[in-house]
């Protein structure tokens, strides 16, 4: 099931131009990874790598993330992974509100077919988007968030950790506190 409603909606997008990034993107950047997968990772937005290839997290970032999930038994094949943007901003520039409201649908339509245990929004627009608030991801990161109908769990995006070796410390960290939650989650299923 999951994966025809992930069909259905990458077909609603379609070759989306509901903002100026349709013109200005090489690839649509849907998403990836298992349609039935426990946990959701959610990015800001493609970058250029990502807009050559048509695949979240492929450059630098994505192979931390890959990082990551290995630190926690996990790879790519057993996440589900999307942005909030589909298309990349010209520059690598924040989303703006117009281009946020365009693609809210179908990443929101992502969340529904994929229906994950978890969503871990990487950065402050996917926690904004998931959780509808102004907080800054630095208050909000590291801990299981409830939702209306999900369990969010905010850290800080990839990208912003490169460069530092501190908050590299602390995104893994927070990759070990999700784990245990995971561990949790799998052992109140079986009991």
């Amino acid at each position: 099931m999951s994966r025809e409603a992930l069909d259905t909606v990458a077909d609603a997008v379609g070759e989306c131009r509901r903002c100026a990034l349709g013109s200005t993107r090489d690839k649509l950047v849907f998403g990836s990874g298992d349609p039935d997968a426990r946990l959701m990772l959610i990015g800001e937005a493609p970058g250029r790598s990502e807009d050559r290839v048509g695949r979240p997290f492929v450059g630098a970032a994505g192979k931390l993330l890959d990082e990551l999930l290995a630190s926690i038994g996990l790879d790519r094949a057993d996440v589900y992974i999307a942005n909030v943007l589909k298309c990349r901003p010209p520059g690598n520039r924040d989303p703006r509100p117009e281009e946020i409201e365009a693609c809210a649908p179908f990443l929101q339509g992502q969340v529904d077919a994929v229906d994950p245990a978890i969503v871990v929004t990487l950065g402050n627009f996917a926690t904004r988007f998931m959780l509808g608030t102004r907080e800054p991801i630095g208050r909000l990161r590291g801990r299981i968030i409830e939702a209306p109908g999900r369990r969010v769990f905010p850290v800080f995006h990839p990208a912003a950790v490169l460069y530092s070796r501190q908050k590299r410390d602390v995104l893994f960290d927070d990759f070990e506190r999700l784990r245990v939650e995971l561990g949790i989650l799998a052992s109140a299923r079986r009991g």
